[in-house]
């Protein structure tokens, strides 16, 4: 790892080394891991919803060559130093403290993710590339409407507690157990339905049932839906489609496909986004 050192520094990323503070079951499905950031000094509390890259660490490799790992680009490591990357969403920052939360569905250690976190103890460290800007910048409906599995409810959540407290919509969640079920804050007027799909692996249309058995509103009506892209196809075609939603107004969007890991989930998304031009 030394020769990392000497990397032409127009070469490296802006990679930031986090440490765990502490992790805890969230749900029985859902670990929280909570990170200390102290290099993320421009981040607000606007980042809350938006998504990251997380860098997961090699076994045994130790802090010190990880944060030179996470410094440089991915095309000057060989492939067997290359960090692994996961898409995860920031679910709370907290500024005073220099805290962020990401919150990892419980695949046992199937998933690199998933591994990492459930071993993870106070003092174990991950990178991180961004975050990006929220995908929902502005909220201007009458009425919203959300929907998301468990890999997608950080962002639904952290969505909904960002909307003005007059916000009227109706949230669909679909979660493995009852006891999935989350608390956060949403406005007095937002209804939230939980549903259950005790094996995520299998295909299900319990959200587009809801969606088309719903008495649909007047008025603008803005969305924030993620989840299964087999089922996220669907629901696209039927709100932009059949209930001839305007683009700009929905945000809908695969996070991940039954079968596939993320690297080769994001090949068949690009693919299918060739065929539809």
């Amino acid at each position: 790892m030394n020769s990392l050192a000497k990397i032409d520094p127009q070469k490296r990323q802006s990679g930031h080394l986090l440490t765990v503070k502490h992790v805890k079951n969230l749900t029985p499905n859902m670990l929280r891991v909570t990170l200390h950031c102290p290099s993320l000094t421009d981040m607000d509390s606007s980042r809350q919803g938006a998504h990251c890259k997380l860098l997961i660490p090699q076994p045994e490799i130790s802090q010190e060559a990880f944060r030179q790992v996470i410094s440089v680009k991915p095309s000057e490591l060989s492939a067997d130093q290359r960090p692994i990357r996961r898409t995860y969403t920031v679910r709370h920052f907290r500024k005073k403290n220099m805290e962020m939360d990401i919150d990892f569905v419980n695949h046992g250690d199937e998933g690199p993710a998933s591994s990492w976190a459930r071993h993870a103890i106070p003092g174990s460290f991950i990178g991180l590339l961004g975050p990006a800007l929220p995908k929902i910048k502005e909220f201007y409906a009458d009425w919203y409407l959300v929907a998301a599995d468990m890999s997608a409810l950080p962002l639904a959540a952290a969505t909904i507690e960002a909307m003005p407290k007059d916000a009227k919509g109706v949230a669909i969640f679909e979660i493995t157990t009852a006891a999935d079920k989350q608390i956060f804050e949403a406005p007095e007027s937002f209804e939230i339905n939980w549903i259950l799909h005790s094996n995520p692996h299998k295909p299900s249309i319990s959200q587009l049932s809801f969606f088309k058995n719903l008495d649909w509103p007047k008025g603008i009506v803005q969305t924030c839906i993620a989840g299964e892209s087999g089922l996220i196809k669907q629901l696209r075609h039927y709100l932009n489609t059949e209930k001839d939603l305007p683009k700009k107004d929905t945000y809908i969007s695969g996070y991940w496909k039954i079968g596939l890991v993320e690297d080769e989930h994001r090949t068949w998304k690009n693919n299918e986004s060739n065929l539809v031009r």
